[in-house]
């Protein structure tokens, strides 16, 4: 094992890149900066005086002079490509590092899986959420058997995204490369969900867009039925308005109930359990967080797990490329069931949505 930092490169600079350029130029231990493209070049250019790395324009240019000094390539393009860059970027035998959703479409996720695999390189997809202290807090109490029979679990998104955060892309909104709110924005608490409450074995979504002008949904519910009995709950929507109200988890059990709310499912709000212990007395006051927006902290959690991982092997918390596609089949199930206005069982074979598909 070395201390040598290791390097990371950023693909794609547009809104979530800030986040990966204020983290890796100093507060995520062990890590280091190297460089960063996008195909837009004032993008790559802004990003490279922020942090004073090399600024490019073309993937393959920065990984050919790069390569030697990176070891993880941080995948931050419009969620239609993110599979066509990983892809590409495996022959550079770098680790992969993608933000959510890790592809629109299954057969997608599953090129991208065997691609690292046969490249002998791991493939890291950011569910940050995991890393929240109050969700620590829950996952815990569930593997303990604190909740006995679970009854329900239900996420909400009520958040704002306005016409102008469309409009910053042209991709945004689009069934091509970015699928809507499901897709999107609640793809991380519905990871969550999924998390808590096990394997899902049918869904039924409905969904509308209701105030932006865009070709997905902005708005949306699903009720998903769960392998162990549990139904779970899908509420999720960016036409809140003037500004965003919470991301909360829910999780009701036949011993217990615990609720986690806040904008970025970090504030534990309920913690009752039929069968207390010593500890409940601390937990509403020790696991709570305040970010200054709705990405939280768990990015940094996150990338300071992927340099652990890597340095040291395993990973706990960390999602891989076969743990990323369960949710995105759930997510491309609620989407077939809006399509069709039909309960979908999983497994499935897409037939009828959008998701992914181009022209």
């Amino acid at each position: 094992m070395t201390n040598k930092p290791l390097g990371f490169a950023l693909v794609g600079c547009g809104r979530i890149a800030q986040r990966y350029l204020d983290l890796l130029s100093g507060p995520v231990a062990g890590a280091r900066l190297i460089a960063v493209c996008d195909v837009k070049a004032d993008r790559a250019e802004a990003a490279a005086r922020k942090t004073g790395v090399q600024a490019y324009s073309d993937m393959h240019e920065m990984m050919g002079a790069q390569r030697e000094v990176v070891d993880v390539v941080c995948v931050l393009t419009e969620s239609g490509l993110d599979a066509e860059h990983s892809i590409a970027l495996t022959r550079y035998g770098r680790h992969i590092l993608v933000e959510k959703p890790m592809a629109l479409r299954l057969e997608d996720a599953e090129a991208m899986i065997l691609a690292c695999d046969q490249a002998n390189v791991r493939l890291f997809v950011v569910q940050q959420n995991r890393h929240n202290l109050p969700v620590i807090k829950l996952r815990e109490a569930l593997e303990n058997g604190r909740f006995g029979k679970l009854v329900m679990g239900s996420v909400r998104v009520r958040w704002c995204r306005p016409q102008s955060y469309y409009d910053q892309d042209a991709w945004r909104g689009t069934w091509a490369l970015d699928g809507g709110v499901f897709a999107n924005q609640a793809s991380h608490h519905i990871d969550l969900l999924m998390w808590m409450l096990g394997e899902p074995i049918s869904v039924y979504a409905k969904t509308r867009t209701a105030l932006a002008t865009i070709e997905t949904e902005d708005t949306g519910v699903a009720i998903i039925a769960f392998r162990n009995g549990a139904i779970g709950v899908v509420e999720a929507t960016t036409a809140t308005r003037p500004k965003d109200l919470e991301g909360s988890l829910s999780v009701l059990g036949a011993n217990g109930t615990v609720e986690i709310g806040g904008f970025a499912v970090n504030q534990m709000r309920t913690w009752q359990f039929t069968q207390p212990l010593a500890e409940d007395a601390v937990v509403m006051s020790t696991f709570n967080e305040n970010p200054p927006n709705v990405y939280g902290f768990g990015h940094q959690r996150y990338l300071e797990g992927v340099v652990g991982a890597l340095r040291e092997g395993g990973g706990p918390r960390l999602v891989d490329g076969v743990e990323g596609m369960r949710s995105l089949e759930l997510i491309v199930a609620m989407y077939e069931s809006a399509a069709t206005g039909k309960e979908v069982r999983l497994r499935f074979r897409p037939e009828f949505n959008q998701l992914g598909r181009r022209a």
